[in-house]
């Protein structure tokens, strides 16, 4: 297992308490949103409307989501929601980031628990 961002030259107690502030820095689980918000300009199908000659409808606010290989779905967002949809999509990101670096640290301490019990094994051997 690769030690990765210099984890292994802080102590014990270093560790544990970065992962504690990564963790209160998580936003609440309410407030989060996976998905990309874009903005879009449409036509709406009338053939007689300005947009049908070039002229398209917009700029809307669009949030998609990918669902799976080759599986999107989204909506127009109403222009009031566009900041609190911004600000959760903004948290998914802070989250998924956050969570990778307690990963990281939880896997340090992982490794460090496992090199003390073999380095007692190998105290009682000798």
């Amino acid at each position: 297992m690769k030690v990765s961002s210099g984890l292994g030259r802080l102590s014990e107690l270093a560790l544990r308490q970065r992962r504690q502030g990564l963790a209160k820095q998580l936003p609440p689980v309410t407030d989060i949103l996976r998905g990309s918000l874009v903005q879009r300009y449409v036509t709406c199908g009338n053939p007689a409307c300005k947009c049908a000659k070039g002229e398209r409808h917009g700029p809307l606010w669009y949030l998609t989501v990918t669902l799976g290989p080759g599986k999107t779905t989204g909506g127009i967002v109403a222009n009031e929601k566009v900041e609190q949809v911004r600000g959760w999509v903004n948290n998914y990101h802070k989250v998924k980031e956050h969570l990778e670096k307690i990963s990281e640290i939880n896997r340090e301490l992982l490794r460090r628990e496992r090199d003390k019990r073999r380095k007692r094994k190998q105290g009682m051997k000798g």
